[in-house]
């Protein structure tokens, strides 16, 4: 069962959760979502708000959601998990019905939709969307080596609203 708490009581290490456990972004509604696997990402302090920050390809299903959507969640999941976030971040959600696929159950009670399966969820408001450009990389092997077809992240910045962990 989640209980609601703050940002400042979740433990666990974010570079971490995001670089080794990985975590969900999901965004839409019961009418339509999507989700991915997420490992590139921030959470911090923005504009005096706390915030999530995310980097997502353009060609990525979950975008249009996001686009569409005032609202995302960004979810982290206990170990035996980590093949289900895998599928979701290596098939596409036009595809496949990544829930039905991965046995990962959604859950529409908040402003966005995330997984019964979750250790923690953190929903958030869209704050902005920004875009990396080539000509913003000072380190130039950063175009080369991280985006050779040239798909350019979309960088969403998400206001902290709500934390639930288990």
């Amino acid at each position: 069962m989640f209980k609601e708490t703050n940002i400042y009581e979740v433990k666990e290490n974010v570079v971490d959760l995001l670089n080794h456990q990985w975590g969900l972004v999901t965004a839409g509604n019961e009418s339509g979502y999507n989700t991915m696997t997420v490992s590139w990402g921030a959470l911090g302090e923005l504009w005096n708000k706390d915030t999530v920050t995310l980097y997502i390809r353009p060609q990525r299903y979950t975008r249009q959601f996001l686009d569409e959507n005032e609202y995302f969640t960004l979810s982290f999941y206990p170990a035996e998990y980590k093949k289900a976030l895998a599928f979701c971040g290596s098939k596409s959600g036009r595809d496949y019905d990544k829930a039905k696929e991965t046995g990962l159950t959604p859950v529409f009670g908040e402003k966005a939709p995330y997984f019964e399966e979750a250790k923690i969820v953190i929903i958030c408001k869209k704050m902005a969307v920004g875009k990396f450009e080539p000509e913003q990389f000072l380190d130039e092997s950063i175009d080369s080596e991280q985006y050779p077809t040239k798909d350019y992240h979309f960088i969403y910045y998400g206001e902290i609203v709500k934390v639930l962990i288990k």
